[in-house]
C-alpha cells in the first residue's frame, strides 16, 4: 500500500517543469506586489487616518528629543516676531531698563529650557494635538479635492499653525499681552504643502485609496491560484508562499530602519538628528506592525506546511494533536477559541483590531482545524492495515 509519504513525493514529482515555473512566478510576483501593497497600506492607514494621526501626534508630544526640539523652534519663533527686550523693559524698573537686551539674551537658554516643561503640560501638549489634527484635516480635505476647514483647493497650500503655542507658550514665560498681541499671524507656522505640489499629492492618494485594497486581493488571489495549480505538491507550496510573505516582512522592517535613518541623517542637522529618528520610529510605527505581521503569519504557514509534512516529529505532532481533534472534540475546539480569543485580545495585528480581520482569520483557522482533523482521521484509516 502507498503510504501518505510516498504518495505527496510521487505527486510532487508529477508536477510539470512548466506548471512548476507558473507557480514560481506566481508566488514571486505576488511577493512583489505585497511589498509595495505594504507601503500604501501604511499610507492608508497611518497619513489618511484621523484617528492615527492624532495618536501619532501625542506620542511624538510626549517624546523627550522631540519636545527638546520644538521647544527650540518655538522660542526661536517667538524671539523673531516679539521684542523680547522691549517687552521685558516695559516689566522692568526704570533704572534696570538698559539692562533688557542682555536679559533677554540670557534668558533665551532658561525660555527654552521652560518652554520644554511647558510642553509637558496636559494643556499645551493638547494645543499640539488640535494643530497638528487640523493640519491633516486640511491636507486630506485638499488631497481629495474637498473644501472646509478655512482651506480652499485653489491654492492648495496646507499649514500647521503652532501660533497659538507660541502666544501661549509667551504668556506663561511673563511676557505682556500688548507684546503677544502683536505678534504676526504667521508666526508658528510651517508650511506643509504648496500648491505646485497639488496635482501630484491628489494624483498620489487616490491611487493609494485604490491600491491599498486592491493590491491585497491581487496578492491574496495570486496566492490562492498558486496553491490551484499545485495539486500535489500544496504543502510544499504552501510553505513557500509562507516563506515568501515572511522574506517581504523581513525587507519592510529592514528599508523602514535603515531607510529611514538614511533619509533623517541627510534631511537633519546634529541638533535635530534624534528628534528626527523618533519622529521616524514614531510615524513609521504602523509600518513596522504590518512587517511584523507579515513574518508572524508567513511564520504560521510555514508552521502549518511543516506539521503536516512527512517528517517522524510532524507525523507524531499530528497523530497527537489528532487525537484530542478526534477523541475530544469539544475540549479541542474549547482550547482553539480560547486561544483565538486571546489572540484577538492583543491585537498584535491590524487584522485582530477589525471586525473583518477578525472574520478573515478565523474562518481561516476553522479551515485548518478541519483540513487537520481530515487528514489525522485518513492518515488513521490508511494506517490500519499495514499494522494488521
Amino acid at each position: 500500500m502507498i503510504t501518505e509519504p510516498a504518495r505527496t513525493e510521487a505527486s510532487s514529482a508529477g508536477l510539470s517543469g512548466r506548471r512548476r515555473a507558473v507557480i514560481w512566478a506566481l508566488v514571486v510576483v505576488a511577493s512583489l506586489i505585497a511589498l509595495g501593497s505594504t507601503l500604501t497600506a501604511w499610507v492608508h492607514r497611518q497619513m489618511l487616518d484621523e484617528q492615527a494621526w492624532r495618536d501619532a501626534s501625542a506620542e511624538l508630544i510626549q517624546d523627550a528629543a522631540v519636545r527638546e526640539a520644538l521647544s527650540v523652534y518655538l522660542v526661536n519663533e517667538l524671539y523673531a516676531n516679539v521684542d523680547v527686550a522691549a517687552a521685558l523693559a516695559q516689566e522692568l524698573p526704570p533704572e534696570l531698563k538698559p539692562l533688557a537686551p542682555t536679559a533677554a539674551g540670557a534668558l533665551r537658554q532658561p525660555a527654552t529650557d521652560a518652554v520644554d516643561r511647558l510642553l509637558d503640560a496636559p494643556h499645551v501638549q493638547q494645543l499640539w494635538i488640535d494643530a497638528s489634527s487640523l493640519a491633516q484635516t486640511k491636507l486630506v480635505n485638499v488631497l481629495e479635492d474637498k473644501t472646509g476647514h478655512g482651506i480652499s483647493t485653489g491654492d492648495g497650500t496646507v499649514t500647521l499653525d503652532l501660533g497659538e503655542i507660541v502666544k501661549q507658550l509667551g504668556t506663561d514665560l511673563g511676557l505682556p499681552s500688548s507684546a503677544l498681541d502683536r505678534v504676526p499671524p504667521d508666526a508658528g507656522v510651517v508650511t506643509v504643502m504648496r500648491s505646485d505640489q497639488l496635482a501630484a499629492a491628489q494624483t498620489g492618494v487616490q491611487a493609494v485609496r485604490v491600491l491599498s485594497a486592491v493590491l491585497l486581493v491581487l496578492v491574496l488571489g495570486l496566492y490562492a491560484l498558486a496553491l490551484y495549480l499545485a495539486r500535489g505538491a500544496r504543502r510544499e507550496t504552501l510553505r513557500n508562499i509562507g516563506c515568501a510573505v515572511v522574506v517581504v516582512g523581513l525587507i519592510v522592517l529592514v528599508v523602514r530602519r535603515i531607510g529611514g535613518s538614511v533619509t533623517v541623517d541627510a534631511l537633519t542637522g546634529p541638533s535635530s538628528r534624534d528628534a528626527g529618528h523618533q519622529a521616524r520610529l514614531i510615524g513609521t510605527a504602523l509600518l513596522g506592525e504590518i512587517g511584523w505581521a507579515a513574518v508572524l503569519y508567513g511564520g504560521i504557514a510555514v508552521l502549518g506546511a511543516t506539521v503536516a509534512g512527512p517528517t517522524r516529529p510532524a507525523t507524531a505532532v499530528r497523530r497527537r494533536i489528532g487525537a484530542v481533534l478526534n477523541d475530544q472534540p469539544v475540549i479541542a475546539w474549547a482550547v482553539v477559541t480560547l486561544l483565538f480569543l486571546l489572540a484577538i485580545l492583543w491585537g498584535g495585528t491590524h487584522a485582530l483590531r477589525t471586525w473583518w480581520g477578525i472574520l478573515v482569520l478565523g474562518a481561516l483557522l476553522v479551515a485548518g482545524v478541519l483540513a487537520l482533523r481530515n487528514h489525522t482521521l485518513r492518515e488513521a484509516a490508511e494506517s490500519r492495515p499495514a499494522e494488521a
